[in-house]
């Protein structure tokens, strides 16, 4: 289903994710809510890539 170049992107997500809403609860709500813009960006630029390499005919399936 995911491929080689997902999972960067897929992790940095995560990771994202979970900063910011340790940043929320524990640190300062404003720091959190910069650090959660991050993970939408994230995503969009994954999609972005994803689109690039598609449209070169690299074909993803095979992690290249």
């Amino acid at each position: 289903m995911f491929h080689k170049i997902d999972y960067p992107f897929l992790i940095s997500a995560f990771v994202s994710f979970v900063a910011s809403v340790a940043l929320w609860f524990l640190f300062s709500h404003e720091y959190g809510l910069y650090v959660g813009i991050w993970v939408p960006s994230i995503l969009s630029f994954w999609v972005g890539v994803r689109v690039v390499l598609l449209a070169n005919g690299i074909n993803t399936r095979k992690g290249g």
